[in-house]
């Protein structure tokens, strides 16, 4: 699961959260209904007080609302929460990329984790990778905080559309992108770590908030938010 530590079994709330996320995936839960905490509940055979549990914590990263005595509705992200999310990620992945090339961090076998996806055409496997690699980076740097922050955060922006979706990036391409990031920190270069990893949020945020706008990534609201938000 994109937000759990690595190593760390999932609660019931944990699956539960993750259950609601997949529904906002797939369309099944979606901004304009309301929803019962309760019928919930009874659709994923579990008691309320997991379903609770879950329904406050994605509260708080803004992905529910409740509504008093009424129950809670779905809130995806806007362009602005977009452009907002890579201001954290840029503020805290950057410097972890020129940490982990400054203390000998090993990710070399996440390119090839990378590479076997592709191979296979395996989606699902190649999306692990890339989060595995993010997190090892933020690990490896000494951030176990930032590292939960930044799952999280992702997990927020992945529910929007497939992540090949933004711009019409291929996995090749984005694979491509990871390429200048692993080869900086296995070679122990920081600056160039931390400038590869720049560049790829930078060019992965600014398409995603231009899919989140319906707007092609050079119109000019596009750069306008991202400039207000991020730089």
């Amino acid at each position: 699961m994109p937000d759990l530590p690595l190593g760390v079994p999932p609660s019931l709330s944990d699956r539960v959260a993750e259950a609601v996320r997949d529904g906002i995936r797939a369309r099944r839960f979606v901004p304009t209904e309301l929803y019962s905490m309760y019928q919930l509940a009874e659709l994923l055979g579990v008691s309320r007080s997991p379903v609770r549990e879950a329904l406050l914590r994605l509260a708080e990263t803004g992905l529910v609302q409740f509504e008093r005595n009424r129950g809670f509705r779905v809130v995806l992200p806007d362009l602005r929460d977009v452009a907002e999310i890579f201001a954290v990620r840029l503020a805290l992945e950057p410097p972890a990329a020129r940490r982990a090339a400054d203390v000998g961090l090993d990710v070399a076998d996440t390119l090839d984790a990378l590479d076997a996806a592709l191979h296979r055409a395996d989606e699902r496997a190649f999306w692990a990778a890339d989060r595995l690699l993010h997190d090892r980076i933020l690990r490896g740097a000494g951030n176990r905080r930032a590292a939960d922050i930044v799952a999280s955060l992702r997990a927020t922006t992945e529910l929007l559309a497939p992540p090949t979706s933004a711009g019409g990036r291929s996995l090749h391409e984005i694979r491509d992108e990871h390429e200048p990031v692993i080869a900086a920190i296995v070679r122990g270069d920081g600056p160039a770590a931390e400038a590869a990893m720049r560049r790829h949020l930078v060019d992965t945020g600014r398409l995603l908030v231009a899919q989140t706008a319906g707007l092609p990534p050079d119109a000019p609201a596009v750069a306008e938010i991202w400039d207000a938000v991020v730089a």
